[in-house]
């Protein structure tokens, strides 16, 4: 990718003030394609003037289109920050985030009839008399959240229409498994159907403890009046919505009104999940597909500034995020002087605060899985071992080397891949180690790397195969291992996160080996159940390799016995006939045209491999 176009503007940079302020990028018809803030205008924007080749490909493909940039100084970065957000607001840039959620919006309907049902909705009929609770982002929310409030409050969901068909059916199932009050039997009034929608709206939008506390007044003051029947019905509701509470998400028991935020990326995609909670419990998920982003904390930050920039968007007392954000306190500033009060970003490291983040990584997981066709479970193991290892993003491609030998004699080196969590078994590749003699798996694993890299360095302008270097390297072994591994990479200059895969003495993974020690890989569930798959893998493709080539050595050591047949020409015969049985059934003709061969030799092979069999 050419940069020429941006010489003439490198003076520019230098001209800047260190101040703090915003800068708006323009590409060559002038349109406003990036915004952002500085603390000191001339460092931010000169970073990206600094060796462009080494910018990630978002940057990159920025900085091709932009031919012109524009400065405003503001008078503290907290003004840069508030103009930032004004700017990107109005201006949309191409390269910023821009938060779409495009799943429309869903209702809950209190439909205007003698005895009222309630129902989801997509779609708003704000002339049919109806009362409509939302909007909300989530379908499942409102499906889950009407079919608990009808469970309740055993409301009907039959199809019967009421005040005309009471009394002339049966009862249907749902009225036997006491699933509902049995309207169509004739013994509810009116009055009282009207005083149970009351508490099922009181529910949606209070939640169970106001529905309780309310519940709870009424049965008591039922008692005093000696009124029992009535007294019991409030008893049953109570301790229906108690039931119900208790099998509703245990998590939110101790959950203040607070907003959860979840971000999960992989290569080239990214995926946002907001979950938002309230009086204890889960009242609406919104998920957005984002852009290619480089930097976790930076998105984070970005994102709470678009989101709660928005124009009617309510801002919590209390943001849980999954990670690091970036201007924490700036941001914490901006929100409360929106809000009129205290804002909070947390990232929890334990209790429920924890349980929640990881919710909102789960679904945002599972979001990206729908669109990059990965499970959601793949793509969350890919972003816990980025997390547990420290790295920047998801390890997308990932190398990982084994070594196998038998006794020193045949020694092989294995090279599995896997690409976004998944086998990827076009790209094994295994080595035979041709200049060791006698076990040496150091030895053996800096030949393997060696080799590997050379083929790198000869095909990466492709930027496949061994023309690519991995996100990841993980080595089956321990610090020795490591240790050999990273002084092939350091000898050629080249730099890749690595990492070796211990085993207990079961043969079974128990940790991750790094430079500063192991990391304890066990609790982390889905990352451990990754690098147990890749280092079972790897050892399996080189135990197979090694054993193959084995058989085949011993093969070719009893041609040897053939007259005329040496230790080359015995391989020559193998290569010539690729395997083992191919060349068994071979027939004197095609024997005596292989390479090297005469016809004599050809007929002695020929009976050789006859009796042999």
């Amino acid at each position: 990718m050419s940069f020429e176009h941006l010489t003439k503007l490198r003076e520019k940079v230098r001209q800047l003030p260190a101040e703090p302020g915003v800068y708006l990028m323009r590409d060559a018809g002038g349109e406003i394609i990036y915004i952002g803030k500085a603390k000191a205008l001339r460092n931010r924007v000169g970073s990206y003037f600094r060796a462009l080749e080494g910018h990630e490909d978002k940057t990159q493909r920025l900085m091709h289109a932009m031919r012109d940039f524009e400065t405003i100084v503001t008078a503290s970065e907290f003004e840069a920050l508030v103009l930032e957000c004004s700017m990107i607001k109005q201006y949309q840039p191409k390269y910023n985030i821009l938060l779409k959620d495009d799943k429309g919006y869903h209702y809950i309907r209190l439909s205007q009839e003698p005895y009222p049902r309630i129902t989801a909705e997509m779609q708003l009929r704000s002339d049919d008399g109806a009362k409509w609770i939302g909007p909300y982002t989530s379908s499942f929310v409102v499906r889950q959240t009407v079919d608990e409030v009808n469970k309740a409050f055993m409301l009907p969901t039959c199809k019967r229409k009421f005040p005309e068909d009471i009394g002339k059916a049966r009862a249907c199932l749902n009225f036997h498994i006491e699933q509902c009050i049995g309207l169509c039997r004739g013994k509810i009034t009116r009055q009282r159907y009207g005083e149970i929608i009351e508490q099922a709206e009181r529910f949606i939008t209070q939640g169970a403890s106001g529905s309780i506390e309310l519940l709870t007044e009424r049965m008591e003051a039922a008692s005093e009046n000696l009124d029992f029947e009535r007294a019991a019905f409030y008893r049953d509701r109570i301790k229906a919505i108690k039931k119900l509470a208790e099998h509703q998400n245990v998590v939110f028991a101790k959950a203040e009104d607070q907003d959860v935020l979840g971000i999960i990326q992989n290569e080239k995609e990214s995926c946002a999940a907001l979950l938002k909670i309230r009086r204890q419990r889960l009242v609406d998920k919104q998920t957005f597909q984002l852009r290619e982003i480089e930097s976790l904390p930076a998105t984070r930050a970005e994102f709470i500034l678009s989101y709660y920039g928005q124009s009617g968007a309510e801002i919590p007392g209390t943001i849980l995020l999954d990670g690091e954000c970036e201007d924490t306190e700036l941001i914490e500033r901006y929100l409360r002087e929106h809000k009129g009060r205290k804002v909070t970003l947390h990232q929890p490291s334990r209790g429920e605060g924890l349980r929640l983040v990881k919710m909102a990584s789960a679904n945002a997981a599972q979001e990206l899985a729908h669109k990059i066709e990965r499970t959601g479970r793949e793509i969350a193991a890919l972003d816990e071992l980025a997390r547990l290892l420290g790295l920047s993003s998801p390890p997308g491609y990932i190398e990982a080397y084994d070594i196998s030998n038998y006794g020193g004699q045949t020694i092989v080196g294995g090279m599995v891949v896997f690409e976004n969590g998944r086998p990827l078994k076009a790209a094994y590749k295994k080595f035979n180690i041709k200049t060791l003699e006698g076990p040496d798996d150091y030895g053996a694993l800096k030949e393997m790397l060696s080799r590997r890299l050379g083929r790198y360095n000869q095909e990466k302008i492709t930027d496949v195969g061994f023309g690519r270097l991995p996100d990841l390297i993980l080595l089956d072994g321990g610090v020795g291992q490591l240790s050999a591994a990273r002084s092939v990479f350091d000898e050629l200059g080249l730099e890749v996160p690595m990492f070796g895969m211990v085993k207990d003495g079961k043969h079974k993974t128990r940790a991750i080996a790094s430079s500063g020690g192991e990391i304890a890989i066990a609790s982390s569930r889905s990352a451990f159940a990754l690098v147990t798959k890749i280092q079972e893998e790897v050892h399996r493709f080189s135990l197979a390799s090694m054993q193959t080539r084995h058989k085949k050595s011993g093969f070719a050591l009893r041609l040897t016995q053939v007259e005329g047949i040496g230790e080359k020409r015995a391989a020559a015969l193998l290569k010539h006939f690729k395997t083992q049985k191919a060349l068994n059934s071979a027939s004197v003709e095609e024997l005596a045209a292989a390479p090297g061969m005469s016809a004599k030799t050809a007929q002695a092979v020929f009976e050789f491999l006859k009796c042999d069999a």
